[in-house]
């Protein structure tokens, strides 16, 4: 090949390789547009198909929705009986009714209806909420609902079956629901119930119920009174002996007292004494046996709807009788007992008594035995109490509770002011030991409340025959009283070292004798404006003070004794002082005349 041929056939294959070159290029470039459009196809495919999954399900949504308002409401039914299927009695029922069925009880109608085959039948219990279909049917189990009208148990029947008094007195007899089965309700409880449906669905636990509800026997024993040896020696024979040696009584024919009375004058312990009782009842029982006690403040039982405070009242009892008949002694207290059984007659309104007393005695000596339930009352104005209650073979047991004396006072004090009790380093450095130190304080303390000098003058009586008869504050004291006085003197106690520590850090605490003192000058104080000398009568009743009859008070405080306390205090003290010097005095010369 020439030359000139080699060269045009290089020109054409550079010619070639540069249009394949273009070729190529365009071919890339076309294939980079592709993938473009690919992608772009895709994304909308993806956007069609998110589309499409929307748009499918808000028409299912709307076919459901335009299904469900095509469908009738489901309707509410109450479960009576569930039968299980069994089979026909022929010529007595066809096949159709041996299969397994509810009896519900559907808009005031009583239905046998059937139950849907995919609901457990187990779960169909007497008193269910049930819902059921257009036809009728059982097709779910709601449970049984908790509200309802308001019923109170009147007695419990046989077969769980209850007696309950409704709105207006309507008595019914209704059946439990499958919760409340082998529930315990006693007479008295109040309970939901459906009329209709004839069922007693809850329990309902209501304040004004919890005032005759048993309580466990109070953490007071006889240790803790003072001052009462003869009152608790008294009941402990009356009422501890029957219930500790029944077989004894029975024996010797004697039958248990049913009731005891507690009077005197405010404060002087006979709620304590009550309580002790109850305690006590419970540590000499046996085993696991305990008691009860029951403790039933006047005013708590009165109601203003007639007839509810009789009702408290057998509700009280058919409780304690309830736990009496299982071996538990049970002791029924009636605080304040002339606000509700006051003397018939007596009222000048409404006369409630006149009722409740009667309940009461019903009560106390009906058809219904109380063995081992013991009925205290305690009152400081027996005066007020009808007659018929306090007779024998009611409260056959009557107990005065008087104020204490001196020596009974220490010992009072000494249940407060004990050896336990932070004491002035004082008051150590001068008797000693700490157990001297309680019995100085103590005796200080007593000696000052019953000392019968001129500044502890309180009132002076005047009866009916014209004499008359000074009163000191040593009168009035009561264990109340003394307890106050030791509260005072702790409290001045701390009151004083709190202030020493502000300028002491150091500074000693503890009680000290004059804040004893302090407190019984600070409580005479207080009780000089509590007579009341516009009616003297009722005033010496209400304080305990016996005697003849009262015509005139005249009070006898001197005005500065409401002034500076310390000075009274010092005053009485150099009067307790020299008056216990005087009796020395003569008691030494009769020695020596002897």
């Amino acid at each position: 090949m020439t030359e000139p041929a080699r060269v045009d056939s290089a020109t054409t294959a550079e010619q070639q390789l540069s249009s394949m070159r273009r070729r190529l290029g365009s071919l890339v470039e076309k294939n980079r547009q592709l993938r473009h459009d690919i992608d772009a196809a895709s994304r909308n495919n993806r956007r069609m198909v998110e589309m499409l999954d929307l748009t499918r399900e808000q028409i299912a949504t709307l076919k459901q929705s335009i299904e469900d308002a095509a469908l009738p409401p489901f309707n509410f039914a109450t479960v009576l009986q569930y039968h299980p299927a069994r089979q026909a009695v022929e010529g007595t029922e066809l096949a159709a009714t041996t299969r397994a069925s509810v009896d519900v009880l559907y808009n005031g109608r009583k239905l046998r209806t059937h139950l849907s085959p995919l609901l457990d039948a187990q779960q169909v219990v007497s008193g269910a909420e049930v819902l059921l279909d257009e036809s009728l049917c059982v097709i779910s189990v709601l449970g049984h609902t908790t509200t309802g009208e308001l019923a109170r148990v009147k007695e419990v029947l046989d077969d769980g079956l209850l007696l309950v008094v409704g709105r207006a007195d309507d008595e019914h007899v209704m059946r439990r629901v499958h919760e409340l089965t082998d529930r315990p309700i006693r007479v008295g409880d109040a309970v939901t119930v459906d009329v209709k449906s004839g069922y007693v669905f809850d329990v309902v636990a209501l304040s004004e119920v919890q005032d005759v509800v048993l309580e466990k026997v109070p953490n007071i024993s006889y240790d803790d009174i003072g001052g009462l040896g003869d009152q608790i020696e008294m009941i402990r024979d009356a009422v501890e002996l029957p219930f500790t040696h029944p077989d004894l009584y029975r024996e010797h024919g004697l039958t248990p007292p049913k009731g005891v009375l507690l009077y005197g004058p405010p404060g002087t312990g006979k709620t304590l004494i009550a309580k002790a009782v109850a305690n006590s009842l419970a540590q000499r029982g046996s085993g696991d046996r305990t008691a009860y006690f029951l403790n039933i403040k006047g005013p708590e039982l009165l109601n203003k709807y007639v007839g509810e405070t009789e009702r408290h009242i057998r509700t009280l009892f058919a409780r304690a009788r309830e736990k009496a008949s299982d071996g538990y002694p049970v002791v029924i207290f009636f605080d304040e007992m002339e606000s509700l059984f006051r003397t018939r007659g007596s009222g000048t309104s409404s006369d409630v008594e006149t009722t409740i007393v009667p309940q009461l005695l019903a009560e106390i000596d009906g058809v219904e035995s109380l063995n081992n339930v013991i009925v205290i009352g305690a009152s400081n104005r027996e005066d007020m109490i009808d007659p018929a209650i306090l007779r024998p073979g009611r409260l056959d047991v009557k107990i005065r509770v008087e104020r204490p004396n001196e020596a009974e006072a220490r010992e009072i004090f000494g249940k407060y002011v004990t050896a336990e009790v932070p004491l002035h380093p004082s008051e150590l450095a001068v008797h000693g030991s700490r157990e001297a130190t309680v019995e100085s304080m103590i005796s200080t303390a007593a000696a000052y409340m019953y000392a019968r000098v001129p500044q502890t003058e309180y009132v002076e009586v005047t009866y009916l025959d014209g004499s008359t008869q000074v009163l000191h504050f040593a009168d009035f004291a009561s264990g109340a009283t003394i307890a106050n006085v030791v509260d005072r003197a702790k409290t001045h106690a701390i009151k004083e070292y709190l202030a020493a520590q502000d300028h002491h850090p150091q500074a000693a605490k503890g009680l000290k004798t004059q804040h004893l003192v302090r407190a019984v000058s600070e409580e005479f104080a207080e009780q000089q404006d509590l007579p009341n000398t516009s009616s003297p009568e009722e005033w010496v009743k209400i304080s305990g003070h016996r005697g003849p009859r009262v015509v005139g008070l005249r009070m006898l405080c001197e005005a500065s004794f409401l002034g500076d306390k310390n000075e009274n205090a010092r005053r009485v003290e150099e009067a307790v002082k020299a008056n216990q010097a005087q009796h020395t005095t003569s008691a030494n010369t009769t020695s020596a005349g002897e």
